[in-house]
């Protein structure tokens, strides 16, 4: 028997290291990962290119912070290829009902144009996903995000992966001894 993802299971595993992911969108079977090799943003290391730079300038677009939670992570689902299942949508709709899971959305003209979703425990912030639906508005995204977390006095940023497309964003990856002092740490604060 399977058994459900429930916020509790959820704040468990992320305590330790651990978060699922699903082969494909209608697949049911959850996999636990705990990587030996981390991806992390390092908060003073984070690093945005010139061209969002001045899109967040120019403005001309709203930010909020959960009001679209659920739609935020359909729209990360929507695409060829995902790990998001509706048991992972359903579990992390929870989650942030439970006030461990939020969002950041891009508004323009009250259409979603852009959007990021993660967990929060204490001062770990773990990044989930992210999407656009206009070019750059994910980027948009993930500076608000930056900017919160550096207001909320976080100490990790969790990617769970390196990506060269993370990359440009400050990711570096770390080995699991040193990224579970991190963690610790984070979750102590």
């Amino acid at each position: 028997m399977k058994q459900p993802l429930t916020t509790e299971l959820l704040v468990m595993a992320y305590s330790n290291g651990w978060f699922p992911m699903s082969e494909s969108r209608g697949d049911d079977q959850i996999n636990w990962y705990q990587p030996k090799v981390r991806g992390i943003i390092p908060l003073d290391g984070f690093r945005m290119s010139k061209n969002v730079m001045r899109l967040i300038r120019r403005g001309g677009y709203e930010v909020t912070v959960d009001r679209s939670f659920e739609r935020v992570m359909r729209l990360c689902a929507e695409r060829d290829e995902t790990w998001i299942s509706d048991e992972i949508i359903r579990a992390y709709t929870q989650l942030q009902k439970d006030g461990y899971a939020h969002s950041v959305e891009i508004w323009r003209n009250d259409e979603l144009i852009g959007g990021l979703y993660g967990v929060s425990l204490r001062k770990a912030f773990f990044g989930e996903s992210m999407f656009h639906k206009e070019p750059e508005m994910d980027k948009v995204a993930l500076w608000h995000c930056h900017d919160l977390l550096l207001k909320g006095g976080y100490t990790l940023w969790d990617t769970q992966f390196y990506t060269e497309h993370l990359g440009r964003f400050g990711c570096i990856e770390i080995g699991h001894k040193a990224y579970m002092k991190h963690l610790k740490s984070a979750l102590s604060r």
